[in-house]
């Protein structure tokens, strides 16, 4: 492990480079302003959540391949905190399913056997009215990172449940004369 109180990039230095008056300058001043990161990053403590302006720079380092700074916050906090979990699980319908969750709230994966689809396609079905045609677009471009490379997405399938208040009549006549009324 090396102690970053006692490090200095000039030590990784080739001999070549260590004679040089200005490559070990620069070395130092690097080292300086390393040695400022380090402390900085100590003060943060892991059980708060990382400060809104840090965001696009974590997600780099954590390797969130369909980071989009557009995002809400609260995305991409979930995208980050999520990214092991993304690249465990690539290739498989419970990462889809996850990258889903964060970007439409709701919804699920229905494998092609399941709607009766040609092999290797997908839907994702959601029920969140929400979701727009261009939250629909970048979830697309976020799919194309955590799905299979022979899974094929058919289409995203926005379904809508409504109540509704369904009367229904009915009148059955037997004799010569009727009389109909409304009943509320």
């Amino acid at each position: 492990m090396i102690d970053m109180a006692s490090f200095s990039l000039s030590q990784l230095l080739p001999d070549s480079l260590r004679r040089d008056e200005e490559s070990r300058a620069m070395a130092e001043a690097l080292t300086e302003l390393f040695k400022v990161i380090y402390q900085e990053s100590k003060k943060l403590d892991p059980r708060e959540p990382i400060p809104e302006h840090l965001l696009d720079i974590v997600a780099v380092e954590e390797h969130v391949d369909f980071y989009d700074p557009s995002l809400t916050v609260e995305q991409k906090r979930q995208l980050i905190a999520n990214s092991f979990f993304f690249h465990q699980r690539k290739g498989t319908p419970a990462a889809v399913e996850e990258l889903i969750q964060i970007l439409f709230g709701e919804g699920k994966v229905v494998e092609w056997f399941e709607y009766g689809a040609e092999p290797g396609y997908f839907k994702v079905v959601t029920t969140n009215r929400a979701v727009t045609n261009e939250l629909a677009e970048q979830f697309i471009r976020a799919l194309n990172s955590v799905k299979r490379k022979s899974a094929w997405l058919e289409k995203v399938e926005i379904t809508q449940v409504e109540e509704m208040k369904l009367y229904v009549g009915g009148v059955l006549h037997t004799g010569d004369r009727m009389t109909l009324r409304q009943v509320t």
